[in-house]
């Protein structure tokens, strides 16, 4: 049987490094190619890593027999970057992922994306509803998305393409959203801002990549899904279930999100005089915010999930060989 050729741009990031490490235990590959402009999260064996800065065309060289190619690489960090910086590499990316396939005759393209493409709202969002991006980062997935159906389009008889819009997504080697929180916890320093019910779509690292495959094994031409758990979790749920899991102290203390938001304040002025955080207004404020998606699609379509959020948290500690989450 001929084996396939995966190139993951964005393979060095911490979904690309989980992707490539379930690409090469599958052992249904030739070559594995990661292109990135970053140093690897963990190094897998059997992949070869090459600089590649997709904001410039790709040599045709990278890994021309690819026959999948993933497209992870992306400016996402918000707040973090410029308006422009979004658009810049996640635009670009997107041009010159579907021009390397279309010059080596690549006909399958997973194209991680979203939630961003919804904009926030309390309101439950599913692949139906509008799509409504409120920030730069999630107008730049929306032209990306464009770009990729635009690929598909020219020859869609023979193109496949599946579009993933995560949520947040959490587990070994993450560094974001949940590595703060559990480190915030550890040291007994999260407070809920303003409430304690602000629902946050989130998913496992390891699942959203099995849906990759899950959703290439499909043989749809074009899909599109949702990705996170099935349920939807409150603050109070994530950090509840991180007490329960990493024995940390229960959070119960809610700040009144005014004074969160002077807070905030504060540690951006020291950052004006050269005193770096992680803490400033727009993070608290998107805290507040719910981000209420469902996987509506991988629900109807019947995607097994392997880890709830107690088991995922379970599973990431003991991928850190030690009491804290890293």
């Amino acid at each position: 049987m001929t084996k396939k050729q995966a190139l993951v741009f964005g393979g060095a990031g911490f979904i690309g490094s989980h992707l490539l490490r379930s690409l090469a235990e599958s052992g249904e590959y030739d070559a594995i190619v990661s292109a990135d402009i970053a140093q690897p999260r963990f190094v897998v064996e059997g992949v070869e890593y090459k600089y590649v800065d997709l904001r410039q065309p790709v040599a045709d060289d990278i890994c021309p027999g690819a026959s999948e190619i993933y497209n992870l690489a992306a400016v996402h960090t918000t707040p973090g970057h410029e308006d422009w910086e979004y658009f810049y590499t996640n635009v670009l990316g997107a041009t010159h992922c579907c021009d390397y396939a279309r010059r080596v005759g690549c006909e399958r393209i997973v194209f991680t994306s979203s939630i961003s493409v919804y904009g926030a709202s309390e309101a439950v969002k599913d692949e139906a509803s509008p799509l409504e991006p409120d920030s730069a980062y999630g107008r730049s997935k929306l032209c990306a998305e464009q770009i990729h159906i635009q690929w598909l389009n020219e020859a869609h008889d023979a193109r496949r393409l599946v579009v993933a819009r995560p949520a947040i997504i959490y587990g070994y080697a993450e560094r974001g959203n949940f590595t703060r929180l559990a480190h915030a916890m550890a040291k007994g320093r999260f407070f809920f801002p303003g409430r304690k019910d602000t629902i946050k779509a989130c998913g496992y690292v390891e699942d959203l990549v099995a849906s990759f495959g899950f959703g290439l094994a499909r043989n749809e031409k074009h899909l599109t899904y949702n990705f996170a758990h099935l349920e939807r979790h409150t603050t109070k749920d994530i950090c509840d279930s991180f007490t329960d899991v990493a024995g940390y102290k229960k959070v119960t203390r809610v700040v009144p999100l005014r004074l969160m938001m002077l807070g905030g304040l504060a540690f951006e002025a020291l950052g004006k005089l050269g005193i770096r955080t992680s803490i400033n207004r727009a993070r608290i404020s998107k805290l507040y915010k719910s981000t209420n998606i469902v996987p509506q699609k991988l629900r109807e379509m019947g995607f097994q999930y392997r880890y709830g959020l107690k088991q995922a948290l379970q599973r990431w500690l003991e991928m850190s060989d030690g009491a804290q989450f890293r």
